[in-house]
């Protein structure tokens, strides 16, 4: 829902602060006045292509900001959209960053416009078979549902019979590659950890000579007549005898003491590495030349050890996928008409509930249809089935509203033969059916009363009053008859000649009755004004 939005510098509007009411907000103006500019900014903060000729006059740039409250979220969301003389738009939701296609996602999903040029999703069948959905709700969605994973299981099933029709008819060329590449791997034979075993080894061998002599010497130094150790031991017994004195030298004495030990724990540790150290130059070019190999198949297949096993593992599965490529082919044929069989099940299954669920969809469009006074006119709905490969996730079959204008007249596709304010009230019609199914929070009717008077006036303002009873319902009207029913409203108005600004503003009391009134008779006099406050007393609520 809407709860503010915000205009800066949008075609005629300077500033313009937009506040609709939860149900019926109207909007009235003379034309010309600049109604459009309002629902161009609406259509900016929901989402819609950008336009630089929208730019005021004069000015770097556009900006339109909008808080919402959607179902489940107690703060808000805040989105902000400038667009400069360049036509380029910066986007922001909550305060960061974001782009064009994110805002349509956030808030343009929650926003439904319904103005006469607005039509075109009415007009696609996958549209209307959303609708119909949505309506029946447990009704169809179930089966749906399955058909879609049942779908999913085949496509996945065909792919996999695909892939290996195609290792079947595998170019020779490809399989004696991969053969040659894996007697080449497994002529090296690597292991797993060798490679880095191999690379703490080398060194040692490769500098054994070096090694040998260096820990010998800090053998020696430590553990030798004259070394470390025996300075060490003089210079304990020497804090030994102080502190058998002076306890305040005890702890200086620990250290000394704890250092003696550890380095007698080096000097053994040191021997043993000096024993340990052999120097085999047979041994050195075995191991350089094992790693040698191993880097030999890093450049081929690498360029890190765990590719060249990753490669040998692929090549192993492809080749035994090709000696086994029979029975694998049957397997997965076999796969493939199970999942075809459920698949076709799930699509009767489908079928049958929405066909089931069509009639009183349509009985209630009707009612509707009727209410707004369309005459005989009526809307059908049938499935037409789709051939086996033009089957998609929504379905094995077109769901498409055709439109009969009148009694025996052949029913036609609707972009063919309705107006486009038959258009906006077969829409209008379709909202209230769908009342609290529709997803959508908020609808905004513009021109939805062009070519309307008289009794369908009436008529179609109670229709939209029932509607804002399940939608934030906002509405262009030039209708006094709809203008009264609005819960909040809004005038726009244009001042100036040379340098023309629209205004946007909130009507109350005697103000809202001089509107009502200009809108009955084009002029404000005591017979418009009359007539205006007995049009509003008409709608006020009982008890007020």
């Amino acid at each position: 829902m809407i709860d503010e939005i915000h205009i800066c510098d949008v075609a005629l509007i300077h500033e313009a602060h937009f506040a609709p009411s939860e149900g019926l907000t109207v909007i009235t103006g003379e034309t010309g006045t600049g109604k459009t500019a309002l629902l161009n900014a609406l259509k900016l903060l929901v989402g819609e292509r950008s336009d630089a000729s929208l730019v005021r006059e004069g000015c770097d740039e556009l900006r339109v900001e909008g808080r919402f409250f959607f179902d489940g979220e107690d703060d808000g969301v805040v989105a902000t959209r400038r667009v400069g003389m360049q036509g380029r738009s910066r986007v922001s939701i909550d305060g960061s960053l974001a782009s064009v296609k994110e805002l349509a996602a956030r808030i343009g999903t929650h926003v439904d416009l319904c103005g006469q040029h607005e039509h075109q999703h009415l007009l696609s069948s996958a549209y209307q078979r959303k609708l119909l959905d949505a309506w029946a709700g447990d009704k169809v969605l179930p089966f749906l549902k399955t058909y879609q994973s049942c779908f999913s299981a085949t496509e996945a099933a065909q792919a996999e019979l695909k892939r290996l029709l195609d290792l079947e008819s595998a170019d020779s060329v490809e399989l004696d590659r991969a053969r040659f590449a894996l007697e080449q791997i497994n002529a090296v034979d690597p292991q797993e950890g060798e490679y880095e075993d191999l690379q703490a080894l080398l060194p040692r061998l490769e500098h054994a000579e070096m090694l040998l002599s260096e820990s010998a010497a800090a053998q020696s130094s430590i553990s030798g007549s004259g070394g470390a150790l025996e300075k060490l031991d003089e210079a304990l017994s020497a804090l030994e005898r102080i502190a058998s004195v002076d306890a305040s030298i005890e702890e200086q004495t620990a250290l000394v003491r704890e250092a003696y030990f550890n380095l007698e724990e080096v000097g053994r540790s040191m021997a043993t590495y000096r024993d340990q150290v052999d120097y085999s130059a047979d041994e050195l070019e075995e191991a350089q030349n094992r790693m040698a190999a191993l880097q030999g198949l890093m450049r081929g297949f690498g360029p890190r050890m765990e590719e060249v096993f990753e490669h040998r593992a692929q090549y192993e599965e492809r080749l035994a996928e090709y000696e086994g490529r029979d029975e694998l082919i049957a397997q997965a044929r076999t796969r493939l008409d199970e999942a075809e069989a459920a698949l076709q099940k799930a699509a009767d299954d489908l079928k049958r509930a929405r066909a089931g669920v069509i009639p009183k969809f349509l009985a209630q469009v009707q009612v509707q249809m009727a209410r707004l006074e369309m005459g005989s006119a009526k809307l059908e709905a049938p499935l037409v089935d789709l051939e086996r490969d033009q089957w998609d996730t929504w379905g094995p079959h077109t769901c498409e509203f055709l439109y009969a204008a009148g009694e025996g007249m052949k029913p036609q596709r609707l972009q063919k033969i309705a107006s486009g304010g038959e258009m906006s009230r077969i829409m209008l019609a379709l909202k209230v059916v769908l009342g609290s199914n529709d997803a959508v929070d908020t609808l905004v009717f513009d021109e939805i009363d062009a070519g309307v008077g008289g009794s369908t006036a009436r008529s179609l303002a109670e229709v939209l009053l029932d509607l804002s009873k399940t939608h934030q319902v906002i509405v262009v009207t030039h209708l006094p008859q709809v203008a009264v029913c609005g819960d909040v409203h809004y005038v726009v108005t244009k001042q100036g000649k040379d340098h023309p600004e629209t205004n946007l503003s909130k009507l109350l009391g005697d103000e809202r009755v001089e509107e009502i009134a200009r809108m009955l008779s084009g002029e404000v006099n005591e017979v418009s004004l009359a007539h205006a406050r007995e049009l509003l007393e008409e709608r006020k609520p009982a008890g007020n």
